[in-house]
């Protein structure tokens, strides 16, 4: 089992970036997936997630109405749409796949992270 996480970078505030989280997991489409993020320093913080067939999403209270979360049952992908970034937008950006929901508890498998730096 594997996630590999991909597409963070430096932009500047206000820009946007598409992040994407291949997995290679049998069954994908049985596991909702989720994104977290980690600010040095701070906490693990839910980011968004999506169920098993894409029917439902669930944001977290920072980032509602400017980042949007998809998949591709197909293609075994998972994308994240980062609009209007922010500074505090900052961090390393983890996708998980595992149990729908925003406690990082309910997800089995974790990507490597990639870190998305916005400069203001």
């Amino acid at each position: 089992v594997q996630l590999q996480a991909s597409g963070g970078g430096l932009v500047q505030a206000g820009g946007s970036l598409r992040l994407s989280c291949a997995a290679s997991i049998r069954a994908f489409g049985y596991y909702a997936v989720g994104w977290f993020r980690q600010a040095p320093g701070k906490e693990r913080e839910f980011v968004a997630a999506i169920t098993g067939g894409g029917e439902s999403t669930f944001d977290g209270d920072s980032v509602k109405g400017r980042f949007t979360i998809s998949r591709d049952n197909a293609r075994s992908t998972v994308s994240l749409q980062m609009d209007s970034l922010k500074p505090e937008d900052t961090a390393v950006y983890y996708c998980a796949a595992g149990t729908y929901g925003s406690s990082s508890r309910g997800y089995a498998y974790w990507g490597q992270g990639t870190l998305v730096t916005v400069s203001s």
